[in-house]
């Protein structure tokens, strides 16, 4: 089971600047015309405080020159492992058109402002999920789940305003390196990899596929 690439390679002069902009770059391409499903889809990879690993499929919900963010229940199992280790990979599995980012980086909260101006952007039913689940909890079963969805329903009907859960809000990653990965011919792959340094600029190095 193997996929020969034939895509064209990375050219370290036509990259940008900041990592964020040449990731908006191919975000762009991602996104357009439908290519890809949920090109937002990352895979965010967390250690607990003894460096056991978990990773879980989150959707990335903004970005800018700060880094990424994506929401979550602070109480579930990947918040519980940024608060005693902040530290997080992401990975953006763009298969369909032979490419990955790969995020090495620091998780910070964001502010409950910006937490609350994303809940209302959400669909009613996903406002009222956010309070039903507790999130990698153990439950009893999926009636226990749903019975507490109508619940809350009830109380909050379509139209009427659902608070923001005081235990869900969201994360930004500011990277530490952020590597650009191309399929090419022969595994010969393209890794271009852009790490900070000290004054905060940026350096790109090419890494062996």
């Amino acid at each position: 089971m193997r996929k020969h690439y034939r895509a064209e390679g990375i050219d370290e002069t036509e990259l940008a600047d900041h990592p964020m902009e040449q990731f908006g770059r191919w975000f762009a391409l991602a996104a357009r015309d439908g290519l890809l499903y949920e090109p937002n889809a990352m895979v965010v990879s967390t250690a607990d405080a003894e460096g056991r690993p978990s990773s879980r499929t989150v959707l990335m919900k903004q970005y800018d020159e700060q880094g990424f963010v994506f929401f979550t229940n602070y109480e579930s199992r990947k918040a519980r492992d940024l608060a005693a280790n902040p530290h997080v990979s992401l990975l953006f599995p763009w298969h369909a058109v032979a490419r990955q980012v790969i995020v090495s980086g620091t998780a910070r909260r964001t502010g409950r402002d910006e937490t609350a101006a994303y809940f209302r952007t959400r669909p009613h039913g996903s406002q009222l999920g956010a309070w039903t689940s507790t999130q990698s909890a153990v439950i009893s079963s999926r009636a226990e789940l749903d019975s507490a969805y109508a619940e809350l329903a009830t109380r909050y009907p379509e139209g009427e305003q659902v608070p923001v859960p005081p235990n869900w809000g969201g994360f930004r990653v500011a990277p530490r390196s952020v590597e650009f990965w191309q399929g090419r011919e022969n595994r010969l792959h393209d890794r271009l990899r852009y790490v900070t340094r000290e004054d905060g600029s940026w350096r790109v190095e090419r890494l062996s596929p």
